[in-house]
């Protein structure tokens, strides 16, 4: 994809935390996974979660069966207690267990035990 992608701009500074996590490889249940995450079929009271405990944006990106996450918060936002919080949420538990069947995770994981937090080692800009 050349042309790239629109950045969202925010009347705040954020924070930006990156994730990644491996799916199952099999190209069927990584269409699933993908299938899964369309607007259309994307669950409402999952994005609703997100949204209640403060996360701005999120974005999934997948290469193979690499997937990675990108959220973006405000700065006070506290990444512990939001996912501890989003834990707690209608259907949470549920989805996770369902994406599970895509994901290479233990049964029962939430989603912050399934993702891998990354390490920004470079920037270009100050």
């Amino acid at each position: 994809m050349t042309e790239g992608f629109t950045v969202k701009r925010y009347r705040q500074p954020v924070k930006r935390y990156v994730q990644t996590m491996s799916l199952k490889d099999d190209p069927q249940l990584i269409e699933k996974y993908r299938a899964a995450h369309a607007r259309e079929n994307f669950w409402p009271e999952i994005k609703a979660g997100i949204q209640a405990v403060g996360i701005l944006e999120m974005e999934l990106y997948i290469i193979g069966n690499r997937v990675v996450m990108i959220v973006e918060t405000p700065l006070d936002f506290d990444w512990d207690s939001a996912m501890a919080k989003l834990a707690t949420l209608p259907r949470q538990q549920e989805w996770e267990d369902y994406v599970a069947i895509f994901q290479r995770c233990s049964q029962g994981a939430t989603s912050d035990e399934k993702w891998q937090m990354t390490e920004r080692m470079f920037y270009l800009y100050e």
